[in-house]
């Protein structure tokens, strides 16, 4: 992680250090031969924060770790202007999250597949999660252990999460032990991407075991400008660090793994992207993508909050002596709330009857916010967060000016078809009718948001609108597949350029049915075993 001046030649330049590039960076420098530089734009991760699981209220917002970005006002949620938390730290959005161990549905993949994206079916990609994952509870046909990331039980339960689980299965929602098992439907405690109470990220499950290899370098605090092309070739990275203008040069292959938003950009300073947007940015047209900062997908949460009966973790963290004993709690035994992720109880069903597979998803807290990452309420309440999994709504990236240091303008078109504004209305419609229901019901004092004056499903679009924000699972910028708008192949290969894959979660063609953070090191294991496998050739 030392600065150097000059020119730079390795084999693999590897653009981002998240969740997908830590991997890459591991599975890539394991041949002594190989050569690789890792390229990030954020510090080391030597926050403490970072590592204890509840530590994201101090890193998210935080600019020091997080890249603090906004969207462009909304029309689709009242011309509201949403903060987008994204990892700029070693470890990325992973080092920041809320450690939700999530992979999405069987369905998901397979439908990949059927997009003409040959070689991701749930078949071919469940292999890549395995060997990804140490298991807390062991390997079965479902899951691995031995890998670098661990996933583990919650170290935590409350009463309210328990009745959260009652609750459903009394409407008919199945308990679920296990949402990466054999389905995904039902009420249950996630699992996190945590090691013995410390967080996982992939920083430290990637990385760290790798990063004195003499063939890796890392260079924190660089900033990519630009891809050097010669031609239709990627043969180096344009970076500034500690504010010198360098190069690095790839003799292989450059894999960006940005992320959704900094990807595309990337692709667009680099010459790579809709013509028409590039030359009006002031940029020079090498390769006309048309499908570079489009298919832009997120999940949509709307927060409903409900005064409680009985305490909740906001009277433990407002009374000093009791936030004393959590602190100590952990300290001593890495359990109790700072061991928490951001979420302990998600529930995954169906807005309508008929449909083949839940198509909504809840994330249950014992807590209450005004917004996630603030701080928490003085008084007893609790949290249900419920989101569209697979929203037909498509926004877009858009590179505006030729600078790397101007952050791209977001726009992602909430709301914007009547079936995800259907789903939306009916996830706030089964919240209620979970909180009517035995044993929930009788912890809940009163319904806070939306509250009882919300009926009609004008009421609740109304509600929606004004106050939905995002969960934070951005994908789908530089989609994979093999139409017009696809920006690169089944292997990743940026369709029209030789040498420069993308591999992280801008590459999903349509978005997971859940939290993407699994997907996204999956997207890294399959893309490192690809560039292998080509490497060969």
């Amino acid at each position: 992680m030392s600065t150097i001046i000059g020119d730079l030649r390795f084999d693999y330049i590897i653009v981002g250090a998240g969740s997908a590039g830590c991997v890459l960076a591991n599975r890539l420098s394991a041949d002594a031969r190989t050569r690789v530089l890792l390229i990030e734009a954020g510090p080391r991760d030597t926050n403490p924060w970072i590592h204890i699981p509840v530590g994201y209220f101090k890193t998210m917002h935080n600019p020091r770790t997080d890249w603090c970005l906004r969207t462009q006002p909304d029309a689709g949620i009242n011309g509201r202007s949403l903060s987008w938390p994204r990892g700029k730290v070693l470890g990325g959005s992973s080092s920041i999250n809320g450690l939700l161990y999530i992979r999405g549905q069987s369905a998901d993949f397979d439908q990949w597949r059927q997009l003409g994206c040959t070689g991701w079916s749930y078949e071919d990609v469940l292999p890549f999660f395995m060997a990804s994952e140490n298991q807390e509870r062991g390997a079965d046909d479902f899951h691995g252990t031995g890998g670098p990331l661990s996933v583990s039980d919650m170290r935590v339960r409350r009463d309210i999460c328990d009745a959260y689980i009652e609750a459903a299965s009394h409407l008919g929602i199945p308990h679920n032990s296990d949402f990466n098992g054999p389905q995904q439907e039902g009420a249950g405690y996630f699992q996190l991407t945590a090691r013995n109470g410390w967080r996982c990220s992939a920083a430290v499950a990637f990385l760290r075991p790798a990063r004195h290899r003499p063939n890796l370098l890392v260079i924190t605090n660089a900033q990519a400008r630009q891809i050097v092309l010669e031609g239709r070739r990627a043969v180096g990275l344009a970076f500034r660090h500690n504010g010198v203008e360098q190069r690095a040069f790839a003799g292989r292959e450059i894999i960006l793994s940005a992320g959704a938003v900094h990807s595309p950009q990337l692709l667009a300073l680099s010459g790579i992207g809709p013509a028409a947007q590039l030359a009006q940015a002031g940029i020079p047209v090498l390769h006309d993508a048309p499908g570079v900062g489009e298919n832009l997908q997120d999940h949509l949460q709307v927060r409903c909050v409900y005064a409680s009966t009985r305490p909740t973790l906001n009277n433990e963290v407002n009374n000093p002596l009791l936030k004393l004993r959590i602190g100590l709690e952990y300290a001593l035994w890495r359990r109790g709330p700072m061991s928490m992720g951001a979420s302990q109880v998600a529930i995954f069903a169906r807005s309508a009857p008929g449909l083949d597979t839940p198509d909504i998803q809840f994330h249950i807290q014992p807590l209450s916010s005004d917004e996630p990452g603030k701080g928490l309420h003085s008084y007893a309440a609790f949290t249900a967060s419920v989101c569209q999994l697979r929203p037909e709504s498509r926004g877009r990236i858009v590179t505006a000016t030729a600078s790397a240091d101007d952050p791209p303008l977001i726009y992602p078109n909430y709301l914007a078809t009547k079936l995800d504004q259907d789903v939306a209305i009916a996830g706030l419609r089964l919240a209620r009718r979970l909180t009517q229901t035995a044993p929930l019901n009788r912890f809940v004092k009163a319904e806070l948001r939306p509250g009882p004056a919300v009926e009609s499903d004008r009421d609740y679009l109304a509600f929606i609108r004004q106050t939905a924000t995002t969960i934070y699972h951005p994908v789908g910028t530089c989609k994979m597949g093999t139409d017009a708008m696809a920006v690169v192949d089944p292997r990743l290969r940026v369709i029209g350029i030789v040498g420069l894959r993308v591999a992280d979660a801008s590459i999903m063609p349509t978005l997971v049915s859940g939290n993407t953070n699994a997907a996204a090191i999956m997207i890294g294991e399959k893309a490192s075993a690809m560039i292998l496998e080509d490497a060969q050739a």
